[in-house]
């Protein structure tokens, strides 16, 4: 499609370790559209920093490789680009908000000058202009005394207020796709929910795309246009996010609805939550790698992997018995 601003097919990052080779990311397909929010929702260890980092090819070599797939971004696949022209676009065309801004930003560097480096080298502003503009994007995001607060430090902000300046670094060039990996970790909920709303009324405001990569479905339902549900290393369900949690049709997906508390129902004594743990990506064997913790599993599951299906209309899941997830879907109250 001549719209989309990115398309992902069937990445593939891997991890070469002494035990064995980690199938991080494993053949990961998925498009984003101009001024959309997707979100990238599963389980810690599923792969979904991993293909991030893979989508701006910032994973770390040795132990990491990015083996197959392309990466096309406004039409040119970025694991074809030489270093230059990746660095070109990273910060400038594709901004991305890491994990615990503490350990993301440097101790013994100004947010100032950390915010005026990228306007220097990606948009040619000279030491003036740059720290206008820098003094401007911690106003938008909420700084107060801006001008005056430039040339602290890091530790010298709260927790939020690093939130804040991490999401000025990365829409200070007016980037066409934001990445934002767990963008409230380690946040209360008050300051959670101050910063997704001026992430999205900014992202909003300037058009950019962004891809929001959480485990807390709150943050998907509240936020997201789409989701994709992620597990070992793969797509299990795409779809937007009403249909999603309206008529999940993976077992995954539908197991992760029910662990959530729901303050729509009367109090009951426990969680219904998903048994098992997360398959080791090392030694996946064949079948399903969701087969060993799932209640729908039937003997096909053990023999072959299910492919991405559609269900719907721009609905698709992974699953050989989808309709039966189906059924027991309708049985469950939809969410409010």
């Amino acid at each position: 499609m001549a719209d989309l601003l990115l398309q992902v097919r069937n990445l593939r990052t891997q991890f070469f370790t002494e035990e064995g080779v980690v199938n991080a990311v494993d053949g990961v397909s998925y498009d984003v559209q101009p001024g959309e929010i997707l979100g990238l929702v599963g389980e810690s260890g599923c792969g979904k920093t991993v293909s991030a980092l893979s989508i701006l090819r910032l994973i770390p070599n040795p132990p990491g490789r990015i083996t197959g797939g392309e990466i096309m971004f406004e039409g040119d696949d970025i694991l074809k680009m030489d270093e230059e022209e990746v660095r070109h676009i990273r910060g400038n065309k594709i901004g991305m908000i890491f994990q615990e801004p503490m350990t993301s930003l440097n101790p013994v560097l100004t947010i100032g000058r950390q915010l005026t480096e990228t306007l220097e080298l990606h948009l040619k502003m000279d030491k003036q202009a740059a720290t206008q503009r820098a003094i401007e994007l911690l106003e938008m995001v909420g700084i107060p005394e801006a001008k005056q607060r430039i040339g602290d430090y890091p530790h010298q902000f709260s927790g939020g207020m690093r939130q804040r300046v991490m999401i000025a670094m990365a829409l200070s060039c007016n980037p066409k796709l934001l990445l934002a990996d767990e963008p409230t970790t380690a946040l209360d909920v008050t300051i959670q929910a101050q910063i997704l709303e001026l992430l999205t009324r900014l992202t909003r405001e300037l058009g950019t795309a962004v891809i929001i990569i959480t485990h807390n479905l709150g943050v998907v339902a509240r936020y997201a246009d789409r989701v994709n549900v992620m597990y070992a290393g793969m797509v299990v369900e795409t779809a937007s996010a009403l249909e999603l949690y309206h008529n999940p049709t993976h077992p995954y997906t539908l197991g992760l609805l029910k662990s959530v508390p729901r303050l729509d129902q009367v109090r009951k004594e426990k969680l219904d939550p998903i048994e098992g743990m997360p398959p080791d990506l090392i030694h996946m064997g064949k079948g399903c790698p969701f087969r060993p913790r799932c209640r729908f599993a039937v003997e096909r599951c053990k023999e072959e992997n299910p492919p991405l299906m559609a269900v719907g209309e721009g609905h698709t899941a992974a699953c050989w018995e989808w309709e039966r997830v189906t059924k027991a879907t309708a049985k469950q109250p939809a969410p409010a």
